[in-house]
């Protein structure tokens, strides 16, 4: 979209939950400065409801979105066609290969672990870093920003809004692989009774409730960034540069997770325990890694989260 028509939208957005888009008049200069109102409403929930939907809309229409969610779709369909084409279909044909991989051509199940596999070190977050680093930073770049601050949510509001819609796209762009994975895995191999990385047996159906855990797990792994890359998008008024930087920061992390000389820091990293999703397929599940991950991601979450609002609310909208 253009630049007029974002401000266009930004301003049907603030419309629609019933206020006015002139900044003339107290309660505007109010929120503008990020003072509350002495004549502002406190918001019902619906209103919040209201302006979540609207962001939601906002960031799945989008072309860039689009786009996103089409290259995270693709890849479990590009790795599932190699191996098809590289073993001919026929089982325990794969060989050694990355996790899971070896295990496709035997249970078509297995590619929507290897899609993850496969998608989580850099193209899930990068994903992720992108919706991040442009809700803000986006909004204030295109002028919309204090059409929205105008209607009656105030900042930390505003900002709670936008990071669930950021971890609503996390669980979405994780469902996506997931899925496109299924369905190409059914399509190229067969399904049936899975064998763990312990060696054991399950059943279909077990195997497919550990594959929704798994995706789970991937999604909240994608918490921190996604609080990085908000607090980033706070810093700036061009969505372009909130996006570089988070990527930016992304591929930094990833970096210095593999420096064996680091290894004392490596641990405190949010990427550090992403693949430990691995360990929902081990019998009995080996629990440790996970616990770790989502404390980690606790963390960042709550630190850059913080930051995000402290620099949010005391930041002063112009444009």
């Amino acid at each position: 979209m253009s630049r007029s028509e974002t401000a266009g939208a930004g301003k049907a957005r603030a419309g629609a939950q019933g206020v006015g888009t002139g900044l003339a008049g107290p309660d505007a200069a109010g929120v503008l400065s990020g003072v509350p109102s002495a004549a502002g409403r406190e918001p019902r929930w619906t209103w919040t409801f209201g302006l979540f939907r609207s962001e939601l809309v906002m960031t799945f229409r989008r072309w860039r979105t689009v786009a996103l969610l089409g290259v995270l779709a693709a890849v479990p369909v590009l790795v599932g066609i190699a191996v098809r084409i590289e073993t001919g279909g026929g089982p325990g044909g794969a060989g050694a290969g990355p996790a899971f991989i070896a295990q496709v051509t035997n249970n078509g199940l297995f590619l929507v672990f290897t899609g993850l596999a496969a998608t989580l070190p850099f193209f899930l977050p990068m994903a992720v870093g992108v919706v991040a680093g442009d809700a803000v930073a986006g909004e204030s770049g295109a002028g919309t920003l204090r059409y929205l601050l105008v209607a009656p949510a105030g900042r930390t509001r505003l900002l709670l809004v936008k990071y669930a819609a950021v971890l609503t796209f996390c669980l979405v762009a994780t469902l996506v692989v997931a899925v496109s994975a299924l369905i190409v895995g059914a399509l190229l191999f067969p399904l049936g009774d899975l064998t763990t990385i312990s060696g054991t047996r399950i059943s279909f159906g077990e195997g497919l409730v550990r594959t929704a855990l798994i995706a789970v797990a991937v999604a909240l792994s994608l918490v921190g960034i996604a609080a990085l890359g908000l607090f980033v998008s706070t810093l700036t008024h061009s969505g372009i540069a909130a996006m570089a930087t988070t990527v930016g920061l992304l591929i930094t992390v990833q970096i210095l997770d593999q420096i064996p000389q680091l290894h004392a820091i490596q641990p405190y990293l949010f990427s550090h325990h992403w693949l430990s999703f691995a360990d929902l397929m081990r019998e009995p599940v080996y629990w440790d890694d996970l616990v770790r991950n989502a404390g980690i991601q606790a963390v960042y979450a709550a630190v850059f989260g913080s930051a995000a609002w402290a620099r949010f609310t005391a930041k002063d909208i112009t444009v």
